[in-house]
């Protein structure tokens, strides 16, 4: 039986402008101003602690890693829990997945109190009960610590479980769990990232061309519970 683990940001809501915002508005107290959409774009998948460490050495700047996180989680979840979108196939495919009874859940690089907020401030949390965040493993993706634990709470195999991604971080990741991918790039110009080539199933347009009809016959196709998929990507 198939189990499906759901990346967060990007895959199933659309939060990376909230994550950009509250980026540049810490970054910004720190005395890094114009700090653009472009080198946010750069970190899309990647955790939120290992992108400020990164950005931290980059700028030179002296305060401590816990306490940027701290304020741009801060930042983050004044934004999050009224602004963060649901992309509309990714949940008509939860819904069909849930009324199914399959096994789901979410393995986000964002901090639990994110996920938790995100989840509960667009519904999703009555749907996805099982979640994990990359603070509750030794390592963020491109590990694949994250989904691992996913895997272990449903009580799957790795190679039962099929991961949704949007970044190339998570689809390196979900190859090194073992784990087939669905990828859907967050934006069509990194769609022919070498991390995509060992997906199981890519919507090169990304969001625009993702469907529930699709992804969902797909996973029939694998061994998912129920026989009403209706399409496949051409």
């Amino acid at each position: 039986m198939i189990s499906v683990i759901f990346d967060l940001d990007g895959t199933l809501v659309d939060s990376e402008p909230n994550y950009y915002e509250s980026g540049r508005r810490t970054l910004e107290r720190h005395g890094v101003p114009d700090f653009t959409w472009e080198q946010h774009s750069r970190f899309i998948g990647i955790g939120t602690r290992e992108t400020l460490e990164i950005l931290r050495e980059r700028y030179a700047i002296a305060a401590p890693v816990d306490r940027l996180l701290a304020e741009q989680n801060a930042a983050y979840l004044e934004l999050a829990r009224t602004r963060t979108g649901v992309f509309p196939q990714m949940r008509a495919l939860v819904e069909r997945l849930h009324a199914e009874g399959a096994a789901m859940a979410v393995a986000s690089g964002s901090s639990r109190e994110a996920i938790d907020a995100v989840l509960a401030g667009t519904g999703l949390d009555a749907l996805l009960t099982t979640a994990v965040s990359a603070e509750e493993v030794a390592h963020g993706k491109p590990a694949p610590d994250v989904f691992l634990e996913a895997a272990r709470r449903l009580g799957a195999e790795p190679a039962d479980c099929v991961v949704f991604e949007d970044a190339a971080p998570g689809a390196r990741a979900a190859h090194a769990a073992g784990m087939a991918c669905v990828a859907v790039p967050y934006t069509p110009d990194i769609a022919d990232d070498p991390a995509f080539a060992s997906a199981g199933l890519l919507f090169p347009g990304g969001q625009p061309e993702f469907t529930a009809d699709a992804a969902y016959g797909w996973l029939v196709a694998r061994g998912l519970p129920g026989t009403r998929a209706t399409a496949t990507p051409g």
